[in-house]
């Protein structure tokens, strides 16, 4: 029976090694299982290409992403949602007769050359950035251009429409969305989704998309990677005005979660209207009653005092979980003077131990880490090209593993712009080694491609982390962070809290 045992599996190991050689995108069970083996799993590294490591963590996906047992029914989110004109970066400015020039960095565009400029810097780093357009009479004449500019597309845009729309991706569940919404908006929003009537409004707001390709050129600039720059000249958004009827609109719709975002739309206000509209928000968002969660969506900002502020004493103490990538991390980092706050910039993939290091800090100064704390921050989902993690505080979310991969697999798919991951038309980039913090004591972790989870712990704190199969010639990097904050939700649940 030994030998007989031997013998199937140098068997099974040869049609699996046959099966990976001829690139087949079904493995049957039977291999998959074997390939958890440790010795199967030395042999089959050194033998195999990469291109079979990405098949493996696909299909290991498949299999291991399941929803948990208490769904959510009835999900309302706000606050920011538009249109979005998505176009070529360097196609537009052609068009706007702006010719290209060096690269530098407006907090605010107060015309096209500061757009320009402001373009060209994030474009030579490959970096997205979202920035306010103050001029009402320019921006609108940009937007018309922008919208006829041959081969431009019309999305629905904001962070809350874009939850939204993802969130009612799936039949059983139950959409409020709250927003500034017009007309073209409305027409393009999922049936599903439930605006009440004081969202309606006359017109659109715009948001311009200008996108760029890896290795793109214009002048003496080239892209090394294709990302995007967002502008807009968007008062309501700006001003988050949709808020208060947001959380009045709960008590009739009693959701079991609220997802939150356009905080970072308010920055571009200036300092004497956010300061004073900050505090409005926070009051409104903690009327919200207490026993439902509140996920928080972060997104681009550059002041320092505006993102401590939503730290602080703010708005990161009465929310329950948030979403954001590497640059919104490593600037809540500096803004607090957190963890590896020195580093002017990240350089190519985010070093997992860094990223950890910040992770822990956040959950432990600003959430509930500590059980004496008042905090109510117990979940971050953070996403980069390259892989994703979810930190949670323990005794609070459950299915976290199913989560995180869900969210690396819709990123992995959606990019490509398809309903499901193809493994031919995209590649590992996280690394195969990692170390729990950059600073000791750490951890030594590794990742393996049949159970794509690495899983480690700080204290109360665990990760998750697992890899993302990256789009090789992405169709559509937009609202990505949308998805897979909002696909991450789906496959959350909340525990039941024993009382402390």
């Amino acid at each position: 029976s030994i030998m007989w045992r031997k013998a199937s599996a140098a068997a099974l190991l040869a049609l699996a090694v046959g099966y990976f050689y001829n690139g087949s995108p079904d493995l049957p069970e039977q291999i998959l299982q074997y390939i958890s083996l440790p010795n199967f799993q030395q042999s089959y590294q050194s033998q195999n290409s990469q291109n079979s490591l990405e098949q493996v963590i696909s299909a290991a996906w498949e299999t291991l992403i399941t929803l948990p047992t208490r769904q959510w029914s009835k999900v309302a989110v706000g606050v920011n949602a538009c249109v979005d004109v998505v176009v070529s970066g360097v196609g537009l400015l052609q068009a706007l007769a702006v010719d290209p020039g060096t690269g530098l960095d407006h907090e605010v565009l107060h015309s096209k050359e500061d757009l320009k400029e402001a373009f060209i810097h994030y474009m030579e780093r490959g970096a997205a950035a979202e920035r306010f357009f103050s001029d009402k009479e320019v921006f609108q004449r940009i937007a018309r251009a922008a919208a006829e500019y041959p081969g431009a597309k019309l999305y629905v845009g904001g962070n809350a429409a874009l939850i939204g729309q993802k969130l009612a991706t799936y039949p059983d569940l139950m959409v409020l969305l709250c927003g500034p919404v017009g007309p073209k908006l409305h027409e393009m929003l999922d049936e599903q989704i439930v605006v009440p009537p004081e969202s309606l409004q006359e017109t659109d707001e715009f948001h311009l998309i200008l996108e760029y390709k890896a290795g793109e050129q214009w002048g003496s600039t080239q892209a090394p990677q294709a990302n995007r720059f967002i502008f807009s000249h968007d008062v309501s958004n700006g001003e988050m005005s949709s808020l208060e009827t947001f959380v009045a609109s709960l008590d009739e719709f009693q959701p079991e979660l609220v997802v939150l975002s356009g905080l970072h739309m308010m920055e571009g206000q200036g300092r004497e209207l956010w300061e004073d509209r900050l505090k409005e928000a926070v009051s409104a968002i903690s009327d919200i009653r207490k026993d439902i969660p509140i996920h928080l969506e972060l997104a681009s900002m550059t002041d320092k005092d505006y993102m401590n502020s939503i730290m602080q004493e703010q708005v990161m103490p009465i929310v329950s979980s948030i979403g954001l990538n590497e640059q919104e991390l490593l600037f809540l980092s500096q803004a607090g003077e957190g963890p590896h706050a020195d580093m002017t910039a990240w350089k190519g993939i985010p070093d997992v131990g860094r990223v950890s290091d910040i992770l822990h800090w956040i959950l432990e100064q600003h959430g509930r880490s500590d059980p004496s704390s008042e905090a109510d921050l117990t979940r971050i989902h953070f996403h980069t090209l390259a892989y994703h993690i979810l930190a949670t505080v323990d005794g609070y979310w459950g299915n976290q593993a199913a989560a995180v991969m869900a969210g690396a697999r819709v990123a992995s798919s959606q990019a490509c712009g398809l309903q499901s991951v193809d493994v031919s038309k995209v590649e590992l980039k996280a690394p195969q080694e990692f170390h729990s913090s950059h600073t000791e004591p750490r951890e030594k972790l590794s990742l393996n491609p049949a159970e794509p989870v690495t899983v480690w712990r700080r204290g109360n704190v665990t990760f998750h982390l697992t890899p993302v199969l990256v789009c090789k010639q992405p169709l559509r990097t937009v609202g990505l962070g949308d998805a897979i904050s909002a696909e991450g939700l789906v496959y959350s649940e909340l525990k039941t809290q024993q009382p402390f």
